[in-house]
Protein backbone atom coordinates (compact mmCIF):
# COMPACT_ATOMS: atom_id res chain seq x y z
CA UNK A 1 0.00 0.00 0.00
CA UNK A 2 1.29 3.41 -0.97
CA UNK A 3 1.82 5.75 1.92
CA UNK A 4 0.04 9.06 2.19
CA UNK A 5 3.32 10.93 1.83
CA UNK A 6 4.23 9.11 -1.33
CA UNK A 7 0.77 9.81 -2.76
CA UNK A 8 1.06 13.47 -1.95
CA UNK A 9 4.42 13.79 -3.73
CA UNK A 10 3.01 12.10 -6.81
CA UNK A 11 0.04 14.45 -6.84
CA UNK A 12 2.29 17.51 -6.62
CA UNK A 13 4.49 16.24 -9.45
CA UNK A 14 1.40 15.65 -11.64
CA UNK A 15 0.11 19.15 -10.96
CA UNK A 16 3.50 20.64 -11.86
CA UNK A 17 3.64 18.69 -15.11
CA UNK A 18 0.09 19.80 -15.94
CA UNK A 19 1.04 23.48 -15.37
CA UNK A 20 4.12 23.20 -17.54
CA UNK A 21 2.08 21.63 -20.33
CA UNK A 22 -0.44 24.50 -20.16
CA UNK A 23 2.34 27.11 -20.40
CA UNK A 24 3.82 25.34 -23.40
CA UNK A 25 0.55 25.62 -25.38
CA UNK A 26 -0.18 29.38 -24.58
CA UNK A 27 -0.24 31.63 -27.71
CA UNK A 28 2.90 33.55 -28.42
CA UNK A 29 2.69 37.31 -27.82
CA UNK A 30 1.63 39.33 -30.89
CA UNK A 31 4.44 40.76 -32.92
CA UNK A 32 4.63 44.59 -32.72
CA UNK A 33 4.31 46.30 -36.09
CA UNK A 34 7.43 47.88 -37.44
CA UNK A 35 7.52 51.63 -37.08
CA UNK A 36 6.15 53.44 -40.11
CA UNK A 37 8.78 54.70 -42.46
CA UNK A 38 8.46 58.38 -43.50
CA UNK A 39 7.48 58.81 -47.11
CA UNK A 40 10.07 60.58 -49.20
CA UNK A 41 9.34 64.31 -49.55
CA UNK A 42 7.99 65.39 -52.93
CA UNK A 43 8.58 68.81 -54.49
CA UNK A 44 5.50 71.10 -54.57
CA UNK A 45 3.69 71.30 -57.86
CA UNK A 46 5.24 73.96 -60.06
CA UNK A 47 3.10 77.14 -60.32
CA UNK A 48 3.12 78.41 -63.88
CA UNK A 49 4.37 81.99 -64.18
CA UNK A 50 1.73 84.64 -64.94
CA UNK A 51 1.28 85.30 -68.62
CA UNK A 52 3.19 88.33 -69.85
CA UNK A 53 1.21 91.54 -70.07
CA UNK A 54 -0.05 92.00 -73.60
CA UNK A 55 1.76 94.61 -75.63
CA UNK A 56 -0.87 97.28 -76.21
CA UNK A 57 1.41 99.68 -78.02
CA UNK A 58 0.00 98.41 -81.33
CA UNK A 59 -3.61 99.15 -80.30
CA UNK A 60 -5.26 102.46 -81.17
CA UNK A 61 -7.91 104.53 -79.41
CA UNK A 62 -9.45 107.69 -80.91
CA UNK A 63 -10.97 110.28 -78.58
CA UNK A 64 -12.98 113.24 -79.90
CA UNK A 65 -13.20 116.17 -77.47
CA UNK A 66 -15.12 119.43 -77.48
CA UNK A 67 -15.59 122.31 -75.06
CA UNK A 68 -18.71 123.84 -73.52
CA UNK A 69 -22.18 122.63 -74.50
CA UNK A 70 -25.67 123.84 -73.61
CA UNK A 71 -28.18 123.32 -76.41
CA UNK A 72 -31.07 125.30 -74.96
CA UNK A 73 -32.49 126.39 -71.62
CA UNK A 74 -36.07 126.67 -70.41
CA UNK A 75 -35.19 128.92 -67.47
CA UNK A 76 -36.28 131.61 -66.67
CA UNK A 77 -38.30 131.31 -69.88
CA UNK A 78 -38.34 128.98 -72.85
CA UNK A 79 -35.23 129.42 -74.99
CA UNK A 80 -35.14 125.96 -76.53
CA UNK A 81 -34.45 125.41 -80.25
CA UNK A 82 -37.48 125.39 -82.52
CA UNK A 83 -37.06 121.68 -83.26
CA UNK A 84 -36.59 120.93 -79.54
CA UNK A 85 -32.86 120.46 -80.10
CA UNK A 86 -33.18 117.40 -82.34
CA UNK A 87 -31.06 118.82 -85.15
CA UNK A 88 -28.80 121.17 -83.19
CA UNK A 89 -25.75 118.91 -83.52
CA UNK A 90 -26.58 117.43 -86.92
CA UNK A 91 -23.80 119.16 -88.85
CA UNK A 92 -21.05 117.95 -86.54
CA UNK A 93 -22.46 114.54 -85.57
CA UNK A 94 -20.53 112.62 -88.26
CA UNK A 95 -17.22 113.83 -86.79
CA UNK A 96 -18.29 113.20 -83.20
CA UNK A 97 -19.64 109.71 -83.80
CA UNK A 98 -16.63 108.52 -85.79
CA UNK A 99 -14.34 108.38 -82.73
CA UNK A 100 -14.10 105.46 -80.31
CA UNK A 101 -14.83 107.81 -77.39
CA UNK A 102 -16.43 111.27 -77.58
CA UNK A 103 -16.26 113.77 -74.71
CA UNK A 104 -17.80 117.17 -73.99
CA UNK A 105 -18.38 119.56 -71.09
CA UNK A 106 -22.07 119.94 -70.23
CA UNK A 107 -22.90 123.41 -68.93
CA UNK A 108 -26.14 123.67 -66.96
CA UNK A 109 -28.34 120.81 -65.78
CA UNK A 110 -30.64 118.22 -67.28
CA UNK A 111 -33.71 118.60 -65.09
CA UNK A 112 -37.48 118.72 -65.41
CA UNK A 113 -38.72 121.42 -63.02
CA UNK A 114 -36.87 122.08 -59.79
CA UNK A 115 -35.73 125.26 -58.08
CA UNK A 116 -32.55 127.24 -58.80
CA UNK A 117 -29.64 126.75 -56.47
CA UNK A 118 -29.13 130.48 -56.17
CA UNK A 119 -31.54 133.40 -56.09
CA UNK A 120 -31.26 136.35 -58.43
CA UNK A 121 -32.82 139.77 -58.02
CA UNK A 122 -33.29 139.88 -61.80
CA UNK A 123 -33.87 136.38 -63.21
CA UNK A 124 -33.46 137.68 -66.77
CA UNK A 125 -29.86 138.65 -65.96
CA UNK A 126 -28.98 135.37 -64.27
CA UNK A 127 -26.87 132.80 -65.99
CA UNK A 128 -28.77 129.70 -64.93
CA UNK A 129 -29.15 126.93 -67.48
CA UNK A 130 -31.67 124.09 -67.36
CA UNK A 131 -32.45 121.73 -70.23
CA UNK A 132 -35.10 119.00 -70.19
CA UNK A 133 -33.81 115.56 -69.27
CA UNK A 134 -34.83 114.29 -72.72
CA UNK A 135 -31.98 116.37 -74.17
CA UNK A 136 -29.53 113.76 -72.90
CA UNK A 137 -30.61 111.63 -75.86
CA UNK A 138 -29.63 114.42 -78.28
CA UNK A 139 -26.07 114.25 -77.00
CA UNK A 140 -26.03 110.48 -77.22
CA UNK A 141 -27.49 110.49 -80.74
CA UNK A 142 -24.72 112.87 -81.85
CA UNK A 143 -22.08 110.40 -80.66
CA UNK A 144 -21.17 111.45 -77.11
CA UNK A 145 -20.00 108.76 -74.71
CA UNK A 146 -18.94 110.71 -71.61
CA UNK A 147 -19.82 114.18 -70.30
CA UNK A 148 -18.19 116.38 -67.68
CA UNK A 149 -20.34 117.76 -64.86
CA UNK A 150 -17.44 119.61 -63.27
CA UNK A 151 -18.12 123.28 -64.01
CA UNK A 152 -19.72 126.37 -62.50
CA UNK A 153 -23.13 125.68 -64.08
CA UNK A 154 -23.48 122.01 -63.16
CA UNK A 155 -25.02 123.12 -59.84
CA UNK A 156 -27.33 125.85 -61.19
CA UNK A 157 -30.20 123.94 -59.61
CA UNK A 158 -28.24 122.64 -56.64
CA UNK A 159 -26.93 119.15 -56.17
CA UNK A 160 -30.43 117.88 -56.93
CA UNK A 161 -29.96 119.28 -60.43
CA UNK A 162 -26.59 117.61 -60.84
CA UNK A 163 -28.06 114.32 -59.59
CA UNK A 164 -30.78 114.62 -62.21
CA UNK A 165 -28.14 115.25 -64.88
CA UNK A 166 -26.20 112.17 -63.80
CA UNK A 167 -29.32 110.02 -63.94
CA UNK A 168 -30.36 111.34 -67.36
CA UNK A 169 -26.87 110.85 -68.80
CA UNK A 170 -26.68 107.28 -67.51
CA UNK A 171 -30.18 106.48 -68.75
CA UNK A 172 -29.15 107.64 -72.24
CA UNK A 173 -26.20 105.22 -72.22
CA UNK A 174 -23.38 107.65 -71.44
CA UNK A 175 -20.83 108.06 -68.64
CA UNK A 176 -20.23 111.12 -66.46
CA UNK A 177 -17.67 112.61 -64.09
CA UNK A 178 -17.62 115.77 -62.01
CA UNK A 179 -19.09 115.52 -58.54
CA UNK A 180 -16.61 114.72 -55.76
CA UNK A 181 -15.34 111.15 -56.27
CA UNK A 182 -17.46 110.65 -59.41
CA UNK A 183 -15.18 109.25 -62.11
CA UNK A 184 -15.94 107.30 -65.28
CA UNK A 185 -14.37 103.91 -66.01
CA UNK A 186 -15.08 101.72 -69.02
CA UNK A 187 -13.42 99.59 -71.71
CA UNK A 188 -13.18 100.23 -75.45
CA UNK A 189 -11.47 97.98 -78.01
CA UNK A 190 -9.73 96.02 -75.26
CA UNK A 191 -8.37 99.22 -73.70
CA UNK A 192 -9.45 100.24 -70.20
CA UNK A 193 -10.25 103.94 -69.99
CA UNK A 194 -10.83 106.32 -67.08
CA UNK A 195 -12.17 109.89 -67.40
CA UNK A 196 -11.63 112.24 -64.46
CA UNK A 197 -13.28 115.69 -64.58
CA UNK A 198 -12.12 118.57 -62.36
CA UNK A 199 -13.28 122.12 -61.68
CA UNK A 200 -12.69 124.99 -59.26
CA UNK A 201 -16.28 124.96 -57.99
CA UNK A 202 -17.97 123.61 -54.86
CA UNK A 203 -18.63 119.88 -54.51
CA UNK A 204 -16.72 119.07 -57.69
CA UNK A 205 -13.49 117.12 -57.97
CA UNK A 206 -11.34 120.03 -56.89
CA UNK A 207 -8.75 121.20 -59.37
CA UNK A 208 -7.22 123.55 -56.80
CA UNK A 209 -6.30 120.65 -54.51
CA UNK A 210 -3.38 119.75 -56.73
CA UNK A 211 -1.82 117.08 -54.55
CA UNK A 212 -5.09 115.18 -54.12
CA UNK A 213 -5.73 115.42 -57.85
CA UNK A 214 -2.27 114.05 -58.65
CA UNK A 215 -2.71 111.18 -56.17
CA UNK A 216 -6.11 110.29 -57.64
CA UNK A 217 -4.79 110.32 -61.19
CA UNK A 218 -1.91 108.07 -60.17
CA UNK A 219 -4.35 105.61 -58.61
CA UNK A 220 -6.46 105.42 -61.77
CA UNK A 221 -3.37 105.22 -63.98
CA UNK A 222 -2.24 102.13 -62.09
CA UNK A 223 -5.51 100.39 -62.93
CA UNK A 224 -6.26 101.67 -66.46
CA UNK A 225 -4.50 101.71 -69.82
CA UNK A 226 -5.60 105.26 -70.68
CA UNK A 227 -6.50 108.09 -68.28
CA UNK A 228 -8.14 111.24 -69.61
CA UNK A 229 -8.40 114.31 -67.38
CA UNK A 230 -10.59 117.31 -68.08
CA UNK A 231 -10.58 120.60 -66.18
CA UNK A 232 -12.83 123.65 -66.06
CA UNK A 233 -10.45 126.39 -65.07
CA UNK A 234 -8.72 129.59 -66.04
CA UNK A 235 -10.06 133.13 -66.44
CA UNK A 236 -12.80 134.05 -68.92
CA UNK A 237 -13.09 136.43 -71.85
CA UNK A 238 -11.65 137.38 -75.22
CA UNK A 239 -8.50 138.74 -73.55
CA UNK A 240 -7.44 135.42 -71.92
CA UNK A 241 -6.54 133.35 -74.96
CA UNK A 242 -2.95 133.04 -73.69
CA UNK A 243 -2.08 130.84 -70.72
CA UNK A 244 -0.28 132.99 -68.11
CA UNK A 245 1.82 130.21 -66.48
CA UNK A 246 0.48 131.46 -63.13
CA UNK A 247 -2.63 131.44 -60.96
CA UNK A 248 -5.69 132.95 -62.60
CA UNK A 249 -8.76 134.67 -61.16
CA UNK A 250 -12.13 135.76 -62.46
CA UNK A 251 -14.09 138.37 -60.49
CA UNK A 252 -12.02 137.51 -57.44
CA UNK A 253 -12.62 133.76 -57.70
CA UNK A 254 -9.47 131.60 -57.90
CA UNK A 255 -9.41 129.73 -61.21
CA UNK A 256 -6.14 127.83 -60.79
CA UNK A 257 -2.79 127.55 -62.50
CA UNK A 258 -3.86 125.49 -65.49
CA UNK A 259 -0.34 124.72 -66.76
CA UNK A 260 0.75 123.52 -63.34
CA UNK A 261 -2.35 121.34 -63.04
CA UNK A 262 -2.18 119.90 -66.56
CA UNK A 263 1.50 119.03 -66.49
CA UNK A 264 1.13 117.71 -62.96
CA UNK A 265 -1.58 115.22 -63.90
CA UNK A 266 0.54 114.04 -66.82
CA UNK A 267 3.45 113.52 -64.44
CA UNK A 268 1.04 111.50 -62.28
CA UNK A 269 -0.04 109.26 -65.18
CA UNK A 270 -2.67 111.09 -67.27
CA UNK A 271 -2.51 110.44 -71.02
CA UNK A 272 -4.76 113.20 -72.37
CA UNK A 273 -5.73 116.51 -70.75
CA UNK A 274 -8.64 118.61 -72.04
CA UNK A 275 -9.38 122.11 -70.74
CA UNK A 276 -12.47 124.30 -70.99
CA UNK A 277 -13.89 127.26 -69.11
CA UNK A 278 -12.41 130.47 -70.60
CA UNK A 279 -15.11 130.47 -73.36
CA UNK A 280 -12.33 130.99 -75.91
CA UNK A 281 -9.80 128.69 -77.51
CA UNK A 282 -6.31 128.36 -76.03
CA UNK A 283 -3.14 126.66 -77.26
CA UNK A 284 -1.97 123.05 -77.04
CA UNK A 285 1.29 121.32 -76.23
CA UNK A 286 2.72 117.82 -76.33
CA UNK A 287 4.23 117.21 -72.90
CA UNK A 288 6.01 113.90 -72.25
CA UNK A 289 4.31 112.41 -75.32
CA UNK A 290 0.90 113.38 -73.93
CA UNK A 291 -1.38 116.00 -75.47
CA UNK A 292 -2.65 118.92 -73.38
CA UNK A 293 -5.36 121.21 -74.85
CA UNK A 294 -5.75 124.21 -72.55
CA UNK A 295 -9.22 125.29 -73.72
CA UNK A 296 -11.56 124.08 -76.45
CA UNK A 297 -13.88 127.11 -76.16
CA UNK A 298 -17.65 127.27 -76.75
CA UNK A 299 -18.71 124.37 -78.92
CA UNK A 300 -22.52 124.20 -78.80
CA UNK A 301 -24.20 126.92 -76.73
CA UNK A 302 -27.61 127.91 -78.04
CA UNK A 303 -28.61 130.69 -75.68
CA UNK A 304 -27.26 132.74 -72.77
CA UNK A 305 -23.56 132.42 -73.63
CA UNK A 306 -22.03 134.90 -76.06
CA UNK A 307 -20.68 133.46 -79.31
CA UNK A 308 -19.63 136.79 -80.80
CA UNK A 309 -16.27 136.84 -82.58
CA UNK A 310 -13.75 134.33 -81.31
CA UNK A 311 -16.23 133.15 -78.66
CA UNK A 312 -18.06 131.30 -81.41
CA UNK A 313 -14.98 129.52 -82.78
CA UNK A 314 -14.14 126.05 -81.47
CA UNK A 315 -12.40 122.85 -82.58
CA UNK A 316 -13.45 119.25 -82.58
CA UNK A 317 -10.18 117.75 -81.40
CA UNK A 318 -9.69 114.08 -82.21
CA UNK A 319 -6.68 112.47 -80.58
CA UNK A 320 -5.39 109.02 -81.47
CA UNK A 321 -3.49 107.27 -78.68
CA UNK A 322 -1.85 103.89 -78.54
CA UNK A 323 -2.98 101.29 -76.01
CA UNK A 324 -0.54 102.68 -73.45
CA UNK A 325 -1.79 106.25 -73.81
CA UNK A 326 1.02 107.73 -75.91
CA UNK A 327 0.07 110.33 -78.51
CA UNK A 328 0.12 109.02 -82.09
CA UNK A 329 -1.58 111.78 -84.03
CA UNK A 330 -4.47 114.21 -83.86
CA UNK A 331 -6.89 116.16 -85.97
CA UNK A 332 -8.72 119.47 -85.66
CA UNK A 333 -12.06 120.08 -87.37
CA UNK A 334 -12.90 123.78 -87.11
CA UNK A 335 -16.45 124.79 -86.20
CA UNK A 336 -18.30 128.05 -85.80
CA UNK A 337 -21.61 129.00 -84.19
CA UNK A 338 -23.89 131.25 -86.20
CA UNK A 339 -27.18 131.42 -84.36
CA UNK A 340 -29.81 130.14 -84.52
CA UNK A 341 -27.96 127.21 -86.14
CA UNK A 342 -25.92 124.84 -84.05
CA UNK A 343 -22.18 124.35 -84.49
CA UNK A 344 -21.29 124.22 -88.17
CA UNK A 345 -18.16 123.22 -90.06
CA UNK A 346 -16.01 126.29 -90.70
CA UNK A 347 -14.39 126.19 -94.15
CA UNK A 348 -12.07 129.03 -93.13
CA UNK A 349 -10.53 126.79 -90.42
CA UNK A 350 -10.41 129.63 -87.94
CA UNK A 351 -10.17 127.35 -84.92
CA UNK A 352 -7.20 125.49 -86.41
CA UNK A 353 -5.40 128.72 -87.25
CA UNK A 354 -6.11 130.19 -83.82
CA UNK A 355 -4.92 127.10 -81.96
CA UNK A 356 -1.77 126.87 -84.08
CA UNK A 357 -0.84 130.50 -83.45
CA UNK A 358 -1.53 130.40 -79.71
CA UNK A 359 0.40 127.15 -79.27
CA UNK A 360 3.52 128.59 -80.89
CA UNK A 361 3.21 131.94 -79.11
CA UNK A 362 2.75 130.38 -75.66
CA UNK A 363 5.10 127.39 -75.87
CA UNK A 364 7.59 128.29 -78.58
CA UNK A 365 8.01 124.72 -79.76
CA UNK A 366 4.85 122.99 -78.55
CA UNK A 367 5.91 119.53 -79.70
CA UNK A 368 3.24 119.52 -82.42
CA UNK A 369 3.18 120.09 -86.14
CA UNK A 370 -0.10 121.63 -87.36
CA UNK A 371 -0.73 120.64 -90.96
CA UNK A 372 -3.01 122.70 -93.24
CA UNK A 373 -5.57 119.90 -93.45
CA UNK A 374 -6.03 119.91 -89.66
CA UNK A 375 -3.79 116.97 -88.80
CA UNK A 376 -1.54 117.15 -85.74
CA UNK A 377 1.72 115.22 -85.68
CA UNK A 378 4.31 114.92 -82.91
CA UNK A 379 7.39 117.11 -83.38
CA UNK A 380 10.73 117.39 -81.56
CA UNK A 381 10.66 119.64 -78.52
CA UNK A 382 13.36 120.79 -76.09
CA UNK A 383 12.95 119.62 -72.48
CA UNK A 384 10.49 121.66 -70.41
CA UNK A 385 12.37 124.17 -68.21
CA UNK A 386 13.22 122.65 -64.85
CA UNK A 387 11.44 125.28 -62.76
CA UNK A 388 8.00 123.94 -63.68
CA UNK A 389 8.99 120.50 -62.45
CA UNK A 390 9.94 121.64 -58.97
CA UNK A 391 7.61 121.66 -55.98
CA UNK A 392 4.90 124.29 -56.27
CA UNK A 393 5.62 127.26 -53.96
CA UNK A 394 3.06 128.00 -51.27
Amino acid sequence: MTSFATWSRQLAVAALLLHLAACATSPAPEAQPAPEQALPETAPAAVPPPPPSPDKSTLRLSIASVGDMMIGTDYPQNHLPDDDGVGFLADVAPFLSSADVTFGNLEGVLLDGGEPGKKCSNPNACYLFRSPTRYAHHYRAAGFDVLSLANNHARDFGEEGRSSSMQAIAAAGMHHSGRVDDFASFEVNGISVAVLAYAVTKNSNMMLDYELAFETVAMFAAAHDVVMVSFHGGAEGVDVTHVPFADEEYYGEPRGDVVWFARGVVDAGADLVIGHGPHVVRGMELYKDRLIAYSLGNFATYYGISVAGIKGIAPILTTTLDGNGAFVEGNIVSTIQLRPAGPSIDPKQRALNLVRGLSIEDFGEPGLTFLPDGRLLPAPRPPVPAHVLQARPN
